[in-house]
């Protein structure tokens, strides 16, 4: 059979394999020819490392193998701790050197993500001419920041930069004509910006923002300013055609962030706050907001309450997802009269770690009567969610497709019985870290859900029955 099958088939089918451990091996296993071929059909690679010296050649002969990648990620080992990197920090010529290798041997990548270390201006400058159809870039910089080699990647979409502090003046930038006054404006395509780490003695942001006149989707992690007064001036510019802003322990700017939006931004769809902003500021963005918000995704411990629900409630009524992450001061009322507002227009809601779910008896199944239009629930991490009170809201959401269940420890087998019974029409659960559900009541839930096709459950609970009517039903079985 072997010799019947072609490289070109063979190729063919291991690029359809799902992209796991166990494929991978299981392929690779089978001969030198299927290794070869395996490797030579692969167009995505994620790499983890140690930073050593002889990591550059071992790269080099590995990247050779793989001669078909479009998409690269190439990353410093979780394992190595802040003491390994004391005693043995690696300069930017030894990251430099790594992204040339990769330059050299990749050509044809259009995804890079390369976290292993702050790279240079002339490293970059060199990658864009050897990889010329880079469409997606994730890469470290050191202050200070000469961001102007992002045009000489023509067909750039998606930038993410996350910025290290250095001591000392870099001067690389002037050698290569990049001063951080100049004032050279450039039109490029950035419809995606991600920045990580931006203080408000950053120089350098303002010509990134004067020129992304064509963002769509805005991410902004630990980041202190949107650089220095100059830099925030400019930021107004890009702010008008955005379609999602992501704002991650941002405290400082968010208000600020915010009050331009709803000012400046009638195209916003899409608004993620993580572990920062005041409550006043966010009210103030949802009461005063021209947009057609149809996804809004929370996690303010302190800083989100009623208020701000019934203020949804009142303006964004068109809202399609609502994620609500460890609100400890939201009540049942406030969910109540939310789950009301939105009855017609609510398809995804998460309650992640919300322990009003636990605390307030009935709030599920009054939810589950006014939200008749979900696909998508998430209840993850509620731990003292009973039985009971989750099986009263699957009666009238029995159209879920998607339905997340981890770490609900004290919800049983019963409950995945329900499941099986009601939502006739699931395609993807997540049961992991659900102590109560047993091994049983997974291969009856594999048996009886007719259009599933991916299940995160622990391997333990998967009995040999279970999969093999998944392996016959093409269901997914993951552990993670």
């Amino acid at each position: 059979m072997d010799n019947m099958l072609c490289d070109e088939l063979l190729q063919e089918i291991f690029r359809r394999l799902p992209s796991t451990p166990s494929s991978s091996l299981s392929v690779s296993l089978v001969s030198k020819r299927w290794l070869n071929l395996y490797r030579s059909s692969k167009t995505s690679l994620s790499l983890r490392f140690l930073p050593h010296n002889s990591v550059i050649v071992s790269l080099s002969s590995l990247l050779s193998y793989y001669p078909s990648l479009s998409s690269l990620s190439l990353v410093l080992s979780d394992a190595i701790t802040n003491a390994t990197l004391s005693n043995n920090n690696p300069s930017t010529a030894f990251f430099d050197h790594l992204l040339f290798v990769v330059s050299s041997c990749c050509s044809n990548l259009h995804h890079l993500r390369f976290l292993a270390g702050p790279v240079s201006v002339s490293s970059l400058l060199s990658l864009s001419k050897a990889c010329s159809h880079l469409t997606c870039i994730t890469v470290s910089l050191s202050k200070p920041l000469f961001l102007n080699w992002v045009v000489s990647f023509s067909c750039l979409k998606e930038l993410c930069l996350y910025v290290c502090s250095t001591d000392g003046v870099d001067d690389e930038g002037k050698r290569f004509g990049l001063c951080l006054n100049e004032e050279l404006d450039a039109e490029f395509g950035l419809e995606s910006l991600c920045l990580s780490g931006i203080q408000a003695d950053d120089k350098g942001v303002g010509w990134l923002w004067r020129n992304c006149k064509r963002l769509k989707k805005l991410q902004l992690k630990s980041c202190e300013s949107v650089g220095d007064v100059e830099s925030f001036s400019s930021f107004i510019l890009c702010v008008e055609g955005l379609q999602e802003v992501e704002l991650r322990k941002c405290r400082s700017i968010v208000d600020g962030v915010l009050l331009r939006l709803a000012e400046n931004c009638a195209s916003l769809n899409s608004l993620l706050v993580y572990d920062g902003g005041s409550g006043d500021g966010l009210l103030e963005f949802i009461n005063t907001c021209r947009c057609n918000l149809q996804k809004l995704d929370l996690r303010l411990p302190l800083d989100l309450n009623n208020d701000h629900l019934l203020a949804v409630a009142m303006n964004l009524r068109g809202l399609s997802t609502l994620r609500l992450q460890s609100s400890c001061l939201v009540t049942g009322e406030g969910l109540r009269i939310l789950g009301t507002a939105l009855h017609s227009s609510l398809k995804e809601l998460a309650l992640i770690n919300c322990d009003v779910v636990e605390r307030e008896h009935g709030l599920l199944a009054t939810l589950g009567q006014n939200l008749r239009m979900l696909r998508k629930l998430d209840l993850s991490y509620n731990e003292m969610l009973l039985d009971k009170e989750f099986i009263s809201m699957l009666v009238s959401c029995n159209d879920l497709t998607e339905l997340k269940l981890r770490g609900c420890r004290k919800l049983t087998s019963m409950t995945l019985v329900s499941v099986s019974k009601t939502c006739k029409r699931l395609q993807s659960v997540d049961i992991m870290n659900c102590p109560g559900i047993e091994a049983q009541a997974v291969e009856f839930f594999v048996l009886n859900c007719p259009h599933m096709r991916q299940m995160q459950v622990e391997e333990s609970k998967v009995s040999n029955v279970a999969r093999t009517w998944a392996l016959h039903k093409v269901i997914e079985v993951t552990a993670g």
